[in-house]
């Protein structure tokens, strides 16, 4: 066990509630607090990085973990946390760069999501790894040898279509490729397109017609800006590529913006012949020397017939980890729920915040001294507005030293939380991840 002074010394990834655990753990008995809405019918998974050695170069270099709630009858059936077993996973000590163009040789630390009666373990640059419904392994998963190049770890699913639409980027030429997969599972086009050279592409955005590409200065190559091989360059340049769904890249129509950094959007959709795209935007990131830019929310407006793109402020808070129902992704929205972090912490949530983006009003859910991670939204049983539902999390109390999975009512998620679940082993902080319901055709595969 670390020692303080050592923790003192240590990057902010390998301390506190960020630190890695080695322990796989299956609990069952778990206290409740208040009352789980029966309707909550399947499994929370949230992954993160938690380096099987015990340390790592970068807080995006750790060996992927997932943890899990499973509910159901109004009960919390189990808490899980299990590493993905990837080839890094299974040789700790080994160089994530010496055998990086090996397809399958994913961290798989960065989303979990559901998708044709699978759940994907997703990592930017590799393959996505399958995992069962008890979180173990299946393996890499190449839908059916199609996939030849890596899968984003921020793929989206068409509310519409039921299509899952992501691309890939690669450190050589094709430096990008556009994916679309269909509702059960086939993928059913491959476009490579063109770019200038190879970013670290985290996210994009989707509407009912396209998708969107956010071509920023965060270029691979060069030395190490904190660990990783990414570097800022203002040469490059900072624009948007818009795409219809079905298109190639002779269909890209590419706009120009101010320099930034996006990790994540909120959410985009069409306004008649606009296309409104909310974000939360950095004004650099990666950069050598430069104070970090703290993340805020923002909105770009495409005007598809002048060629201009409106650039307007929104909030002047640190805000990260932003979701919408996924009934209104890539269609127009009211809300979006985020975390508000303070300058002292790094992508971990002081409140909950939630955006009425019609209002342009906010309110906030204050986690009293606990620290918490991205909060999904899940709609209610016949739900009659788009904030109708709960918001799921797992926090943290630094005091107490106790991880708890809470649920929250997303149309008023300023009031204290509907139900706590204690989690009696310690929950690290992480990245993203899903509801995933039951459904029929879920249940065979994952029973």
């Amino acid at each position: 066990m670390q020692d303080q002074a050592t923790e003192s010394k240590a990057p902010f990834w390998l301390t506190g509630n960020w630190a890695p655990t080695q322990t796989e753990t299956t609990e069952t008995k778990l206290e409740v607090e208040g009352s789980i809405p029966p309707e909550l019918e399947g499994r929370y998974l949230r992954i993160g990085p938690n380096p099987a050695s015990g340390t790592s170069a970068h807080a995006f270099l750790g060996d992927g973990m997932v943890h899990g709630v499973r509910l159901s009858g109004g009960r919390a059936d189990w808490y899980r946390n299990r590493f993905v077993r990837t080839p890094h996973q299974a040789d700790p000590n080994s160089n994530y760069f010496e055998n990086f163009g090996a397809l399958e040789n994913s961290l798989a630390n960065t989303h979990v999501i559901g998708h044709a009666g699978r759940i994907l373990a997703l990592e930017e640059l590799h393959l996505p790894y399958e995992l069962d419904g008890d979180l173990e392994t299946v393996g890499p998963h190449d839908f059916g040898g199609k996939l030849a190049g890596s899968m984003t770890a921020h793929p989206k699913v068409c509310p519409e279509t039921g299509e899952l639409l992501f691309f890939g980027y690669a450190l050589s030429p094709p430096y990008l490729t556009y994916h679309r997969v269909s509702r059960d599972g086939v993928l059913l086009q491959s476009e490579p397109i063109t770019v200038k050279g190879a970013t670290m592409m985290h996210d994009f955005n989707i509407t009912q017609n396209h998708v969107i590409f956010m071509d920023l200065p965060a270029v691979w190559g060069g030395g190490l800006e904190n660990g990783l091989p990414v570097n800022w360059s203002e040469e490059y340049g900072a624009r948007l590529g818009v795409m219809p769904r079905t298109g190639s890249d002779a269909d890209v129509t590419w706009y120009d913006i101010e320099p930034c950094y996006v990790f994540h959007p909120v959410n985009a959709y069409e306004s008649g012949d606009d296309l409104v795209i909310d974000v939360c935007r950095s004004a650099h990131k990666f950069k050598a020397g430069a104070p970090q830019a703290r993340p805020k929310l923002h909105r770009w407006s495409i005007g598809t017939r002048s060629g201009n793109v409106k650039e307007t402020p929104l909030d002047d808070r640190a805000i990260e980890f932003p979701r919408v129902p996924d009934e209104r992704v890539g269609r127009p929205y009211r809300y979006g729920y985020a975390i508000e972090f303070d300058d002292d912490e790094t992508l971990v949530a002081k409140r909950y915040v939630k955006f009425d983006f019609r209002s342009g009003t906010s309110v906030s859910h204050d986690l009293r001294g606990c620290l918490g991670g991205e909060p999904v939204f899940v709609p209610a049983a016949g739900a009659s507005a788009e904030d109708d539902g709960y918001l799921l999390a797992f926090v943290r109390n630094p005091g107490s030293k106790t991880s708890e999975f809470i649920i929250l009512d997303a149309s008023q998620p300023e009031k204290d939380a509907i139900a706590r679940v204690k989690i009696p082993v310690r929950v690290p902080f992480g990245f993203h991840g899903s509801w995933i319901g039951d459904s029929n055709q879920t249940r065979e595969r994952w029973a």
